[in-house]
């Protein structure tokens, strides 16, 4: 990832300085460009490695936390038929469904480090992240989401596309 304009410019004082602000609760500013800003690019910079992983990696393979095991009992028993293949914004952002997440989300508190932080979840499972296929969700949202999609299969798709990419890209004389 480049770094014009990016975290990679802001320099150790910058960056420090940054860690610092991002820190604060969230109280302390108003509406604050820069900080959105900067949260936003936190966000990119997470979503961005985690696809670069389940496309290097089986994603069956993968542990996101050391609670995994835990988060994934708790997701399917709390929503045991919520389509992860392909979200519904609805399924996270309504209202009803807030107070669905809610107390989901709130047990890990304690347990999981960033639980509540903001982050970048694709809809559909199949496809890479783009403006058409992202919501903004908790982390805790995103690694039950992700953690059932790489346990159930649906993160399989984008490894083996990546796989075959590799594959077919390998020079001849190559085994």
């Amino acid at each position: 990832m480049a770094s014009n304009g990016g975290l990679g410019s802001l320099g150790a004082e910058g960056a420090m300085s940054a860690a610092h602000a991002l820190s604060l609760p969230a109280e302390a500013y108003g509406n604050d460009p820069q900080l959105e800003m900067m949260w936003a690019m936190k966000a990119f910079q997470h979503a961005e490695i985690y696809f670069n992983l389940i496309s290097s990696v089986d994603p069956k393979f993968l542990r996101l936390t050391k609670a995994d095991d835990n988060i994934y009992k708790e997701f399917r028993e709390k929503f045991p038929n919520l389509n992860i293949h392909i979200l519904d914004p609805e399924e996270l952002k309504s209202e009803q469904a807030k107070e669905e997440w809610r107390p989901f989300c709130m047990q890990f508190d304690g347990t999981v480090e960033d639980y509540n932080y903001g982050t970048l979840l694709r809809l559909n499972s199949e496809k890479d992240y783009t403006e058409e296929n992202t919501i903004f969700a908790t982390r805790i949202q995103f690694y039950a989401i992700e953690i059932a999609r790489n346990r159930e299969g649906y993160n399989n798709t984008v490894f083996q596309r990546s796989s075959k990419v590799k594959i077919n890209s390998k020079p001849e004389g190559d085994s």
